[in-house]
């Protein structure tokens, strides 16, 4: 390893994730010790060490890869909090578009002993991002093919939004037929990879809101069995609920684990 490294870095072994689709979702924590305890009760996940060393995690929801955990906010001066990553083909050339389109690269790209290189980003409108450049952990195939993640983007103007990731990702590339596509449904923009819904951007937040949540970000959002039980260890363990809603039979609500870091979960 050659330089600091991103609470995201998988462990070595894996496939190769669809240029421009989400690959992973990470945490950027304090500790290891209270985010386990949390999340473990909370989400019922267990974990298991990488070749990282001592500081990073991989949460593991019925034995599989679900998401990264590491202890590196301090280090890395971040916050502390949930960022998905997208796949690209080489990480420098991801900095130089992303800077082209007048967002920002906050860190890296980094390299990693296993194989890859990751850098996390702001886009003009202050959402957080990261892209990955590498091989993907070990259960990343049943990672994308279940999707036991969803990432959303809630910003100022989802067309403006697409437009930007667009051209980031490389979206809609007409000289791949595994490109991801887009598409303009219900007022919001739909992200598939080989069919699947990968990601949504959705319209309608506000950059200067005193209110994080109201602010232009991108939420991650974790399927489980019971959103009840969700929100009752949440409190239990010291965090909170941001909104609770649900539309027929899909019920969700959005949490703030007790560091700040904000997630979702989505009924199965």
């Amino acid at each position: 390893m050659t330089e600091a490294q991103p609470a995201n870095a998988p462990v070595s072994g894996g496939g190769d994730p669809a240029r421009g689709a989400p690959c992973w979702v990470s945490l950027a924590a304090r500790d290891l010790e209270e985010p386990e305890k949390f999340y473990g009760t909370v989400l019922g996940w267990t974990f298991r060490a990488t070749s990282l060393g001592e500081r990073f995690a991989v949460a593991l929801s019925d034995g599989k890869p679900v998401a990264g955990i590491g202890a590196v906010a301090s280090d890395l001066q971040v916050a502390v909090a949930w960022t998905p990553y997208f796949a690209v083909a080489q990480a420098d050339e991801a900095a130089a578009r992303i800077r082209e389109r007048s967002a920002t690269v906050a860190l890296g790209p980094m390299a990693f002993a296993v194989s890859g290189r990751a850098l996390l980003a702001a886009d003009r409108d202050g959402a957080v991002f990261g892209v990955w450049d590498g091989r993907m952990p070990g259960g990343w195939q049943t990672w994308r093919d279940e999707g036991p993640v969803v990432v959303r983007l809630r910003t100022r103007d989802a067309f403006e939004a697409a437009i930007f990731y667009g051209g980031v990702l490389e979206w809609d590339r007409h000289d791949s037929p595994d490109a991801v596509t887009v598409a303009y449904e219900h007022d919001e923009v739909v992200v598939r990879s080989r069919g699947s819904v990968v990601a949504r951007l959705s319209s309608g937040a506000v950059g200067a809101a005193p209110d994080p949540n109201l602010r232009p970000h991108w939420s991650v959002q974790f399927r489980v069995t019971d959103v009840d039980a969700c929100v009752a260890s949440t409190r239990d363990l010291g965090g909170s609920v941001v909104d609770r809603g649900g539309n027929g039979g899909e019920q969700y609500a959005e949490l703030r684990d007790p560091d700040g870091a904000r997630f979702t979960v989505l009924s199965r």
